[in-house]
C-alpha cells in the first residue's frame, strides 16, 4: 500500500489498520489478511480516531475503506476473544461491543463521503463498517452476510436495521439462515449501491484521490459502475415472503417444508441447523427493528441483545463448533425450536448490566444514501 506525498502520515506496514491521505482522500485499510482482516477492539479503536481526525481535515474530502490481501473486506469481528470473554463471564466483548456499535452509528452519520469497498468477504462486523456508509461498492467476489445464528449469536453492528428494511421477507430469510450473498442480491437488498469490476478497483481508487466535492464523489463512483448482476432473492420473493411472513420461527420452518420449492426445503434445512436459540431472538429482533425508527435506535436494541448471548452456552459452543475444534457439530441447548420459551426470547431483550451505549443522534444526522437512511 502506498501513501500519499507526506509519509508522516502514514501507518507502519505492520498496523493492522492502515491510515493515510492520498490526494484529497483519506484512506483506511484494515491490515489482517491472514484472518480476513477480522476487527478487533484496537481496530475500531484506530477506525474512530481517524475518522475524528479526517473530520477536521479540510483537504480530506472523502474517506475510503478496503482490505488487505485478496479474501475480502473484512470477515467480522474476533470470535475467539468474544468467546473467551464469554467462558470468562468478563465485559471484555461487551466493552468491544459498545465502541463498535458507535462506530457504525458513526459511519452512518459521518459528514463526508464514506466509500466502502465491499470486495471479497464482508461478513458481520464488516457489514458495520462498510454498509451504513454513504458510497457502497460490491464486485463479482462479493459474498455479504450476517451468519451470526451459525455460532450462537444473534445479527448485530446494526445487522437487524438493514435485514429488517429489504424488500419484503428477504431480511429475514437472510437473518434466520445466515446466507451469504452476491452483489446483486447486496444491491437488491438495500446493503449496497454500486457494482464495480473487481479490475477496475485500483482505478477507481486513483481516480477518487482526485475528487474534491461530494459530487465528484459520487460522479466518478458512477463512472465505474455497472449494471448489477441479477439478483436470486428477486425471483424467489414468492416463497420467501409467504413462509417467512409467519408469526413464529416453528412456523416458518414448517411453511418451508411444505411449500414444495426445492430452495425452501434447503432453508428450512439451513435453519434447522442453527442455533435454536438463536433463531427465535433474531426473528424478535428483526421484528422489533421494524417498528424503530433509527439506526441508533436498533444499535441500542442490539447492544442489549448481544450483552444477553454472553451469558447463553450457545455462543462458545457456536464459536467452538465452528472455529475452535472445526467439527462443525454444535450440541446446542436448547436442540429445538419448541424448547425455546417466549420467556427466554424475552429476556434477551433486557437492559444490558452496563446500561445503555449512550447513543442519541437525532434522526437527520442518520439521514443518506447508505446505512441509516
Amino acid at each position: 500500500m502506498t501513501g500519499d506525498d507526506n509519509p508522516t502520515a502514514a501507518s507502519p506496514d505492520d498496523a493492522t489498520v492502515l491510515l493515510r491521505v492520498e490526494g484529497a482522500l483519506a484512506r483506511a485499510t484494515l491490515n489482517r489478511p491472514r484472518a480476513i482482516n477480522a476487527l478487533d477492539h484496537g481496530m475500531v479503536r484506530v477506525l474512530a480516531d481517524a475518522l475524528t481526525d479526517w473530520e477536521k481535515d479540510e483537504g480530506v474530502a472523502a474517506v475510503l475503506l478496503d482490505g488487505a490481501g485478496e479474501r475480502g473486506l473484512c470477515a467480522g469481528g474476533d470470535i475467539r476473544a468474544i468467546r473467551a470473554s464469554a467462558v470468562d463471564g468478563d465485559r471484555r466483548a461487551a466493552d468491544f461491543w459498545r465502541d463498535e456499535y458507535r462506530l457504525n452509528a458513526r459511519i452512518a452519520r459521518y459528514p463526508k463521503p464514506y466509500v466502502a469497498l465491499m470486495d471479497g468477504v464482508v461478513m458481520g462486523g464488516g457489514v458495520g463498517v462498510s454498509a451504513h456508509g454513504r458510497v457502497r461498492v460490491v464486485t463479482e467476489r462479493s459474498k455479504v452476510g450476517m451468519p451470526e445464528t451459525t455460532i450462537g449469536f444473534v445479527p448485530d453492528v446494526g445487522g437487524t436495521y438493514l435485514l429488517s428494511r429489504a424488500p419484503g421477507e428477504t431480511g429475514t430469510h437472510l437473518g434466520l439462515t445466515g446466507t451469504p450473498i452476491g452483489a446483486g442480491d447486496a444491491v437488491y437488498t438495500g446493503m449496497a449501491d454500486h457494482y464495480v469490476p473487481s479490475e477496475r478497483l485500483p482505478d477507481l481508487v486513483a481516480a477518487l484521490t482526485r475528487a474534491r466535492t461530494e459530487a465528484e464523489v459520487i460522479e466518478t463512483v458512477g463512472g465505474f459502475a455497472k449494471i448489477a448482476p441479477a439478483a436470486p432473492l428477486e425471483a424467489r420473493r414468492g416463497w420467501i415472503d409467504a413462509c417467512y411472513s409467519a408469526d413464529t420461527a416453528e412456523e416458518i420452518v414448517a411453511r418451508l417444508r411444505d411449500h414444495g420449492d426445492p430452495e425452501a426445503a434447503k432453508a428450512a434445512d439451513t435453519i434447522a441447523a442453527k442455533s435454536p436459540t438463536s433463531v427465535k431472538t433474531t426473528l424478535a429482533a428483526l421484528r422489533r427493528a421494524r417498528d424503530l425508527d433509527t439506526l441508533e435506535e436498533v444499535l441500542e436494541q442490539e447492544y442489549r441483545v448481544s450483552s444477553a448471548t454472553l451469558t447463553w452456552p450457545d455462543l462458545a459452543e457456536g464459536i467452538r463448533a465452528q472455529v475452535v475444534d472445526k467439527d462443525r457439530r454444535p450440541r446446542w441447548a436448547p436442540a429445538t425450536l419448541a424448547g425455546v420459551s417466549d420467556a427466554d426470547v424475552a429476556r434477551a431483550f433486557d437492559p444490558a448490566p452496563d446500561g445503555p451505549v449512550g447513543l442519541a443522534a437525532p434522526v437527520a444526522a442518520c439521514e443518506g444514501p447508505g446505512g441509516a437512511r
